[in-house]
């Protein structure tokens, strides 16, 4: 059996460290109500990687599966839903739309969420 030097424990440290931290963050993001509907997820990833058809799929999958994580540990549930719903809506043409871009509490569930989105796509390598 080999014996591991110093540089050996470095890369088996950081390959725990990269193991164990997502699995935390798993059971803090669990602890805090943040858990999201599987649906919710599934549907966010579908919609990222759909928007990014050129690049490779499985690359996008994991890319926009980190950005619903992030978006995940900063946003709960309810607020990811009404920021997520105002950001979309506002976005329809016509009154429809005008009422949520108009409307002050729309405007704040959806500069929130933009906000939290770009982050997440930004920390998650998607642009």
């Amino acid at each position: 059996m080999k014996r591991l030097t110093g540089s050996g424990h470095l890369r088996m440290g950081r390959a725990l460290f990269l193991l164990v931290v997502p699995l935390c963050a798993a059971a803090q993001e669990q602890e805090a109500g943040h858990a999201y509907p599987t649906i919710d997820r599934v549907l966010f990833v579908h919609t990222c990687a759909r928007e990014r058809p050129e690049r490779p799929q499985t690359e996008m999958l994991y890319k926009c599966s980190c950005a619903i994580d992030a978006i995940a540990r900063e946003l709960d549930y309810a607020t990811y839903v009404e920021g997520s719903t105002a950001f979309h809506a506002a976005q329809i043409a016509g009154p429809r739309g005008t009422e949520v871009r108009e409307s002050t509490t729309g405007k704040q569930w959806a500069d929130r969420y933009r906000t939290v989105h770009d982050r997440a796509y930004e920390q998650c390598f998607i642009r």
